[in-house]
C-alpha cells in the first residue's frame, strides 16, 4: 500500500537540497532566463538530473521528454536546445558547489584521522569525448579529444571541496597550489602529484603529505629509522630503488634526500634538497613493496599506520568508479563543448542527489540493513522517473495532456534542426553538427 507520507518525504529532502526559490533567482542572476520566460527552471534542474540518472533518457530529445512531462508548458526542440549555453555551464556548476557544500560523501575507511585538521584527498580522471572537440578538449594523444575531473576531496569533512574540468592535457598537479590553508592538514596524493618542490612547500606550510613513490624517483638513503637485528642488508648510502629488490624484510623505514628545483626567483632556478622519510609495506601476493614517501614521523605513524591512512585514497576512486560505471560518465558523444560540461555537471547532481536520498533511506531504515553503494545507484537509476513523476506533482506543476504531449513529441522534426538529433552520452554512432 502506498504510504504519501514516505514520499513527502522524499520531496522535502529534494527540495531542501534545492529549493525551487533558490533555483529561480540564481538562474535569474546568471542569465540562464528572461524574466518573463516561460523556461520552468526547477524542471529543467530536475529534468537534467533524473533524465540523466534514468540512461535512457540521455539524448537531447530524451532530456526535453522529461521536462515536458513535468512542466506546465512543453518546450519545443529548438528552444530546448537553445538553453544549452556557457550561462546554464555556469549555473549547474554553482549547483554542484552547493550540493557538494550539503552532501556527505559516505565513509569507506575505518582510520584514525583525529590527528590532522583534514584529510586532503587529490585526484582526477580521463573523459573520452568526441574526436570533433579536440582543438577545445586537447587529449594526450592525436586525433582524440579528451577531459579531465579534477576533484579535491576532504576525507574527515566527507565533502568535496574543488572541482575543476580541464582538457586532458592538463595536468593535475597544475591545479593543486600549496600554501598556508594546508597546515595541520594530511594530504593523500596518486603518483599524478608526485614533485619533491611540492612536498618541501608542503611540509613548510606546516601541512603532512603522504604519496606513492615513483619508481622513477631514486633519492638517497641517508639514515634507517628502524633496527633490524642479524645479519641485516645496510642501506645508508645506497639509493632505494637499488636496493628494494634485494630485500625480504616485512617494512621499509628509512629518511632519503632528494634534491630539485625551487620556483624561479628572479630569472633563475636554485637547487635544494630536502629530507623526507619513505615507507615500504610488503604485498607478499605481488611479492613486492608498496613504497609510500611522506613527512609523517616515525613516532606518531609505523609503516602499517601509512597504508591504512593512504586506503583512505579509496574513498575518490569509488566516486570515480561509480561516476563511470552507473552514470557512463566517460561516454559522452556530443561535439558541443557545452553540452559536454552540462552532461558532467548533471551526472555530478545525480551523484550527489542519489547520495543525499541514501542518506534518507539510511536514517529510515533499519539500522542492520545494508547498502552497497553500486547497488543503492542501480536502484536510484531505476526509479529516477517515478520520482521525477512525484516530484513535479509535490511542486504543483500541471504537464498538459498526455495525448497532447504524445502528439508533440512524436512528430517530424524540422530538416533545419538536425542537431536536435544529436544522440549524447547513450548514442551508438558518433555524429557532428550540420
Amino acid at each position: 500500500m502506498h504510504n504519501p507520507r514516505s514520499s513527502s518525504r522524499i520531496m522535502r529532502r529534494l527540495t531542501t537540497l534545492f529549493p525551487s526559490e533558490f533555483l529561480e533567482e540564481h538562474a535569474e542572476e546568471l542569465g540562464v532566463v528572461e524574466r518573463e520566460g516561460k523556461l520552468q527552471v526547477p524542471v529543467l534542474v530536475w529534468a537534467l538530473v533524473f533524465g540523466f540518472a534514468a540512461g535512457e533518457s540521455r539524448t537531447l530529445a530524451g532530456f526535453r521528454r522529461s521536462y515536458n512531462s513535468t512542466a506546465d508548458e512543453t518546450i519545443s526542440p529548438g528552444g530546448f536546445y537553445q538553453r544549452l549555453t556557457p550561462s546554464l555551464v555556469e549555473y549547474l556548476r554553482d549547483l554542484v558547489e552547493r550540493g557538494l557544500d550539503e552532501v556527505a560523501v559516505p565513509d569507506a575507511v575505518d582510520a584514525d584521522i583525529d590527528r590532522f585538521r583534514d584529510v586532503m584527498i587529490a585526484d582526477g580522471t580521463v573523459l573520452r569525448l568526441h574526436e570533433f572537440l579536440s582543438d577545445e578538449f586537447q587529449a594526450r594523444h592525436e586525433e582524440q579529444a579528451g577531459a579531465k575531473l579534477h576533484l579535491l576531496h576532504n576525507a574527515t569533512d566527507q565533502t568535496i571541496e574543488r572541482i575543476d574540468v580541464t582538457n586532458e592535457k592538463t595536468h593535475d598537479s597544475t591545479l593543486f597550489k600549496t600554501g598556508s590553508w594546508l597546515q595541520g592538514r594530511l594530504v593523500l596524493f596518486d603518483l599524478a602529484y608526485f614533485k619533491y618542490r611540492r612536498f618541501a612547500l608542503i611540509d613548510e606550510n606546516d601541512g603532512y603529505f603522504v604519496s606513492r613513490l615513483k619508481e622513477s624517483a631514486n633519492p638517497v638513503i641517508t639514515a634507517e629509522l628502524r633496527e633490524w637485528r642479524g645479519r641485516a642488508i645496510p642501506l645508508e648510502g645506497k639509493q632505494i630503488h637499488d636496493v628494494v629488490t634485494d630485500l625480504s624484510r616485512k617494512y621499509i623505514d628509512v629518511e632519503v634526500e632528494a634534491e630539485f628545483k625551487r620556483g624561479q626567483y628572479e630569472g633563475t632556478q636554485s637547487l635544494d634538497t630536502k629530507r623526507f622519510r619513505v615507507v615500504g609495506v610488503r604485498d607478499s601476493d605481488a611479492d613486492d613493496y608498496h613504497l609510500y614517501i611522506t613527512n609523517l614521523p616515525r613516532d606518531e605513524f609505523l609503516p602499517a599506520d601509512l597504508a591504512t591512512l593512504y586506503r583512505c585514497r579509496w574513498e575518490v576512486e569509488t566516486l570515480f568508479r561509480e561516476l563511470k560505471t552507473q552514470y557512463e560518465l566517460d561516454e559522452f558523444d556530443t561535439s558541443n563543448p557545452d553540452v559536454v560540461k552540462i552532461l558532467l555537471y548533471a551526472a555530478l547532481l545525480s551523484l550527489l542527489v542519489s547520495r543525499d536520498l541514501l542518506d534518507l533511506v539510511t536514517e529510515q531504515a533499519d539500522d542492520e540493513i545494508v547498502f552497497p553503494p553500486e547497488r543503492w545507484a542501480a536502484t536510484f537509476r531505476s526509479h529516477a522517473q517515478l520520482i521525477l513523476h512525484e516530484l513535479g506533482e509535490f511542486l504543483g506543476y500541471s504537464p498538459p495532456p498526455l495525448l497532447e504531449r504524445l502528439i508533440e513529441d512524436a512528430q517530424k522534426i524540422h530538416q533545419q534542426r538536425p542537431i536536435l538529433q544529436e544522440t549524447l552520452a547513450t548514442a551508438t554512432q558518433p555524429r557532428c553538427e550540420s
